[in-house]
């Protein structure tokens, strides 16, 4: 099954005034029924990033597969002027934020490019949203708010200034996020999420 609408997303203006980034209210076709992906979830209840290696068969890993896919990585690449071809890729998944969640920061230099998809259904709070910002002290000074409601995809090249948080939120919010790393740092980022996964453990709504 196709999850994503790939001409929504290649449709995207990248702005590149701050740092290059983009964004898409409408990163699935529109036949999509958000429950089919919403259901096969993981039950997560705590804060932290989970690694999506223990995914079985099912929707949410159909949906992993296409966002690691060439076709999604060669959007990426064209859109924000990257090359991804030694590049290896780490994704993880949220279901929970923390109200320590969210500092401002920027991205490790051990990255190229981050990845975020928003999965909430009926989200109307603009506490818990994502933004991208013009300084590294001020959540108020942002160039855009990023919507954490279902289908909204953001995409931005890991610089020095890519300053990015949200205001304090505490309660169910998932998404997925990728990080294309350099090739000499996966391991690292391996190893951190392997170490870490033995501690948390995804809790499936219908399976594990």
């Amino acid at each position: 099954m196709r999850f994503l609408d790939k001409k929504n997303i290649n449709d995207a203006i990248v702005e590149k005034e701050v740092f290059p980034f983009f964004h898409t209210e409408n990163a699935f076709i529109k036949s999509l029924d958000p429950e089919h992906i919403i259901d096969d979830f993981p039950n997560i209840t705590s804060g932290g990033s989970y690694p999506v290696n223990d995914l079985v068969a099912g929707p949410l890993k159909e949906l992993v597969a296409e966002l690691e896919g060439r076709e999604f990585k060669n959007i990426l690449e064209n859109k924000l002027n990257v090359d991804l071809k030694d590049a290896q890729v780490i994704t993880t998944l949220r279901g929970f934020s923390r109200l320590k969640d969210g500092q401002i920061h920027t991205d490790s230099k051990t990255k190229i490019l981050t990845v975020l998809l928003y999965l909430n259904p009926n989200w109307d709070s603009h506490i818990g949203n994502l933004r991208l910002l013009n300084e590294n002290n001020n959540l108020d000074n942002y160039i855009k708010e990023i919507s954490s409601s279902f289908g909204n995809l953001v995409a931005f090249k890991v610089t020095e200034n890519c300053w990015h948080g949200f205001e304090p939120f505490e309660g169910k919010r998932l998404s997925i996020q990728l990080n294309y790393v350099y090739p000499d740092t996966f391991k690292t980022h391996s190893l951190r999420h392997t170490v870490s996964s033995f501690f948390k453990r995804l809790t499936p709504r219908k399976k594990i």
